[in-house]
């Protein structure tokens, strides 16, 4: 066994050291980079509507929305997210009502048929809509973070206790899931239109 000289292993462990740190910020600084370029989303097509949204997010108001792709809506007279289980009749009073803030509108539009759009500011995102109308409709309603209003924490608490898995990280370029063109589909389309 050779023995090396005290100089050598120095300059040695000190090079290994260097390509330590060096490697370590070089992966540091991309993930970082490659975190600014993508943001928070939910996947609607694992998203089981458990209401978390509404109570995790670290803003007062969660900054999920419930979004509504109209091309897949059947503007049912009897929607399923609009009115609770058994409602009393068929119009728009709060008592009929399945959304605890009143946060969807139905206008009707021709016989049998009605308009429903989400009014976001009345939105917390308890997803109780979506899952009425995951589960007895279309799927048309979903619900989606909403980027202007999200501070993009790098672990978000809502993705964090998510039971489903459901939140996943997008392109900052194609930031939110187009539901009607399937599961995977991304665009940057703002579906609520507002």
């Amino acid at each position: 066994m050779s023995r090396v000289p005290r100089r050598r292993f120095l300059s040695d462990a000190l090079r290994g050291g260097l390509v330590l740190v060096t490697g370590g910020l070089a992966g540091t600084l991309a993930a970082r980079r490659s975190t600014a370029r993508t943001v928070w989303q939910i996947d609607p097509f694992k998203c089981k509507q458990c209401g978390q949204c509404a109570t995790d997010c670290v803003l007062d108001t969660s900054a999920v929305k419930c979004v509504h792709d109209y091309a897949m809506c059947g503007y049912c007279d009897l929607c399923t997210a609009f009115f609770v289980p058994s409602p009393i009749s068929l119009n728009a009073g709060a008592e009929n009502q399945l959304c605890p803030t009143g946060a969807i509108r139905r206008k009707f539009v021709e016989d049998p048929y009605f308009e429903y759009t989400i009014d976001e500011s009345l939105c917390i995102g308890c997803g109780k809509c979506v899952h009425g109308c995951t589960t007895f409709g279309n799927g048309s309603l979903y619900l989606q973070v909403r980027h202007n209003l999200c501070v993009n924490c790098n672990e978000c608490a809502i993705a964090r206790n998510c039971p489903e898995s459901a939140f996943v990280r997008l392109q900052a370029e194609t930031p939110h899931f187009v539901k009607h063109l399937g599961p995977g589909r991304t665009g940057a389309v703002d579906l609520a239109g507002s």
